[in-house]
């Protein structure tokens, strides 16, 4: 297992990064929230999870190995692939995870873009048992302030997560006003689960 990468960061896409490591480039999928805190050139340490599968080998990274063991386990319930788990911590902290499955709030999964009324009560029982409890108190700690590219990175982070081209458009307007309110340094995680709050109102 491929336990962390480390090195330079050689390029950025909307929903990965490439890391150098020995001179070999590790394309390494991301969610928005880890990637909003990579530039290319600068070094970074990502935690990391190898999902193997017969016509493919795939490595998602994170930004610290809480949020990779939280990765893992909840691909421990069945229908919940590499996808749908990245798909889960896009949108909530590994905290806010526990804290919903502890609370039984099915509002916070079915957030989750592919998570239905239904899948959320599933989920909420098989996760019971397995998250643990929280670990803080306080509000679930989501993105970094990013001072440009917002709209991109929300827009790529939408379409990412399997939305149509006019629903992310839609949803990046929606949320500009709260972005223009954060002084020019919004916080690109914060947006999107306001975008995705919106996308679930219309839908």
């Amino acid at each position: 297992m491929i336990a962390f990468v480390s090195g330079p960061v050689a390029a950025l896409a909307p929903d990965a990064a490439v890391v150098e490591v020995g001179g070999i480039g590790m394309a390494v999928q991301c969610t928005p929230n880890t990637l909003s805190t990579l530039r290319v050139g600068q070094q970074t340490k990502l935690a990391t999870s190898l999902v193997v599968r017969e016509d493919s080998l795939t490595l998602y990274g994170f930004a610290d190995d809480d949020e990779r063991q939280t990765f893992e386990l909840l691909q421990t319930a069945s229908g919940v692939g590499p996808r749908l788990a990245q798909a889960m911590l896009a949108v909530h902290s590994p905290d806010a995870l526990r804290r919903a499955v502890s609370t039984g709030d099915e509002k916070a999964l079915t957030a989750v873009p592919g998570i239905g009324k239904k899948g959320a009560q599933k989920l909420l029982l098989e996760y019971k048992d397995r998250l643990g409890e929280p670990l803080g108190t306080g509000g679930p700690a989501i993105g970094t302030a990013v001072t440009s590219g917002w709209r991109d990175q929300l827009h790529a982070a939408l379409i990412g997560l399997g939305y149509a081209t006019r629903e992310a458009d839609e949803a990046v307007a929606a949320v500009t006003p709260q972005a223009e309110a954060a002084g020019g340094a919004p916080q690109v995680g914060q947006l999107l689960k306001a975008a995705l709050q919106t996308l679930n109102r219309t839908r």
